[in-house]
C-alpha cells in the first residue's frame, strides 16, 4: 500500500515569525508606513506581507508569493 509523502516541516522559519511579530507591534503603536507612499497601514493583512517581504529579504525561510494565474482564453 503507497503511503503520502509528509511535507518537509515547518511552513515559515522562527526568523520570519519574529519579523512578522515586530511589523504587527509596529502597525499597533501606529508607526508603520508603506514603502512608496508613505501612508500609515491599518490592514492586518498588509502588515503580515510587510513583515513577510521583510524576512525573505532578510533571508529568512519564507515561501514563494503566489502569482496571478492567468485566464485562458477560448477563441
Amino acid at each position: 500500500m503507497p503511503t503520502k509523502k509528509k511535507s518537509s516541516g515547518r511552513k515559515y522559519s522562527p526568523k520570519a515569525g519574529a519579523k512578522v511579530k515586530k511589523v504587527m507591534e509596529e502597525k499597533k503603536r501606529g508607526t508603520l508606513k508603506t514603502g512608496r507612499s508613505g501612508k500609515k497601514v491599518t490592514s492586518r493583512k498588509q502588515a503580515i506581507a510587510i513583515g513577510l517581504s521583510e524576512a525573505r529579504k532578510a533571508g529568512a525561510k519564507v515561501p514563494k508569493k503566489k502569482s496571478a494565474k492567468k485566464s485562458s482564453k477560448k477563441k
